[in-house]
């Protein structure tokens, strides 16, 4: 059964902005992370991306506690 035309068009203005709402938090997401990155180098006190060598750290030392499969 088709929807009237006021509703598939509700529905499509209510799509259209959760999707632009995802967009733009995506968008605050990386300014602010290319923000926190900048500010970190200059600084320059720690490197320049913390979280990634956080997370290489963490996998060379489960690589390490791994046991050898059998």
């Amino acid at each position: 059964m088709a929807l009237p035309y006021e509703e598939r068009n509700s529905a499509v203005k209510t799509r259209r902005q959760q999707e632009d709402q995802r967009r733009m938090e995506f968008r605050r997401a990386i300014e602010d992370r290319c923000e926190r990155r900048q500010l970190l180098a200059e600084i320059g006190d720690f490197p320049e991306d913390p979280e990634l060598n956080f997370w290489q750290a963490a996998s060379t030392a489960s690589r390490r506690n791994a046991q050898p499969a059998r």
